[in-house]
């Protein structure tokens, strides 16, 4: 009997597999321009964010950590910069892409988890449609975005308006 349920939880360990959690951080300089990329939601401001793709930070920050999980290098390695086919390239893509290879893998995403650093815009007032935007890129419920933002108490260059960060976790279950 003692046998037996050992080899029943080792076999029931097996099928319900891993948990894994991994971080992505993403930074990108602000310039005059009349709108930014969070989230994949357009934002109306008095400035734009640099980069090659659409520079959405927050994107970038969560396909990192999503790539995370599977050991699957970063963001820059799927698509360089040094790559035109990306230039101006909706960030949408990034992420939806660190997704399928999660899946191919047998992955499932468990939660999203993203904190964005700036003095502006508010985050407040777009915070639902991101998440939503977020969870269909990711094909989740929303249930499982989490956005939180933070000022650094107009310290560094965020708190100068210099750039945006983000810090994302994401969590999921892999098969062994």
């Amino acid at each position: 009997i003692v046998l037996a349920d050992r080899y029943l939880r080792a076999e029931a360990a097996l099928a319900a597999g891993e948990t894994r959690s991994a971080t992505g951080f993403d930074v990108h300089r602000t310039m005059p321009g009349d709108h930014l990329m969070l989230c994949g939601v357009r934002i109306a401001a008095d400035f734009t964010l640099e980069g090659h793709s659409d520079a959405d930070v927050a994107l970038h920050a969560l396909t990192d950590a999503v790539l995370g999980t599977i050991g699957a290098d970063d963001i820059g390695v799927h698509f360089p910069p040094s790559d035109s086919r990306w230039r101006g390239a909706s960030s949408d893509l990034f992420l939806a892409h660190a997704v399928e290879l999660l899946r191919a893998r047998g992955g499932e995403l468990s939660l999203l988890d993203l904190t964005i650093l700036c003095e502006r815009p508010k985050i407040g007032p777009f915070r639902s449609q991101m998440r939503e935007r977020i969870a269909a890129i990711s094909t989740i419920s929303v249930e499982r975005v989490s956005i939180k933002a933070t000022t650094t108490e107009r310290l560094g260059f965020t708190g100068r308006g210099e750039g945006i960060a983000a810090l994302a976790t994401a969590t999921v279950r892999l098969p062994f």
